[in-house]
């Protein structure tokens, strides 16, 4: 009887560390991302309404949960030639490279639009005004680092 109180102890005791370890979440680097857009002429007001109650709704959302630290939105102060001319950068600080189970921008779309077909037909329409857009992920440069 003793041995066999031994054993279930050491199985339990076992049982409860590979538990823990299996609930330690695994920190990962936060990572930077840019996604720049340049929206057709004359619809500026427009697609930037549409981005911020969807995408920025979104973000937040995101930010709220944990998996993004902080996003800036940017616009230029000034004009520059067309073939650099951009209209929206925005950086975005997540985290970690992926979403979490449940966080998603897909994932949390359908939990923040019910209308999935009203949030769709939007998306569809911003997309429409978008003339150009692309994600970068970026980091800092260390100036103390050698290259």
């Amino acid at each position: 009887m003793r041995l066999a109180t031994i054993f279930l102890t050491t199985a339990c005791m076992a049982s409860s560390v590979h538990v823990a370890s299996a609930q330690v979440p695994v920190t990962a680097k936060p990572v930077t991302v840019e996604w720049v857009y340049r929206v057709k002429y004359g619809y500026n007001d427009e697609w930037f309404s549409l981005f911020k109650k969807n995408q920025v709704h979104i973000l937040e959302k995101q930010k709220q949960l944990g998996y993004v630290k902080d996003f800036t939105i940017f616009a230029p102060s000034l004009h520059t030639s067309e073939d650099a001319r951009w209209d929206y950068r925005i950086i975005i600080v997540r985290a970690s490279p992926d979403a979490p189970p449940g966080q998603s921008e897909g994932e949390l779309a359908k939990q923040l639009f019910p209308d999935q077909e009203k949030y769709r037909r939007e998306e569809n329409r911003r997309w429409e005004l978008t003339a150009n857009h692309w994600d970068l992920p970026i980091h800092v440069v260390s100036l103390k680092e050698s290259q």
